[in-house]
């Protein structure tokens, strides 16, 4: 039988562990709202909303099956093949990668995600049958 001591120096650890998390989180969500652009804040919220629809997509393919599997497919690249675009805007639009992507402005690259998300829905649509 562990001892007093064993115990509370256990549960200290365990306490000062969800601390420091909680303190790391609080700390990386102050900065986030402080440096981040108002425009990769949009940015991400498409990016949540997409995987939070993927996941729902896949949780009721498993639950409910896969009878019409080219819908389920066709939707869940959607989604996937979105959010990729998603990623790849933001990393052209974040003023911190301004060197890497000098010769496309972030008006082109929001073009190019139009686009591609366009060509992207009109394969899915007729991958639907």
């Amino acid at each position: 039988m562990p001892s007093k001591t064993t115990r509370s120096s256990h549960t200290a650890k365990s306490q000062s562990t969800n601390t420091s998390f909680g303190n790391a989180a609080m700390l990386f969500w102050h900065s986030y709202k402080k440096d981040t652009p108002t425009s990769l804040k949009m940015i991400d919220c498409y990016l949540v909303y997409i995987m939070l629809t993927g996941i729902i997509q896949f949780v009721y393919m498993i639950l409910a099956g896969t009878f019409p599997y080219n819908a389920f497919l066709a939707g869940f690249i959607s989604t996937v093949g979105s959010f990729v675009l998603a990623a790849n805007l933001r990393i052209q639009t974040n003023p911190k990668n301004a060197n890497a992507f000098q010769s496309i402005s972030p008006e082109r690259a929001f073009a190019e995600f139009v686009v591609a998300s366009l060509l992207l829905h009109f394969f899915c649509v007729h991958f639907l049958g």
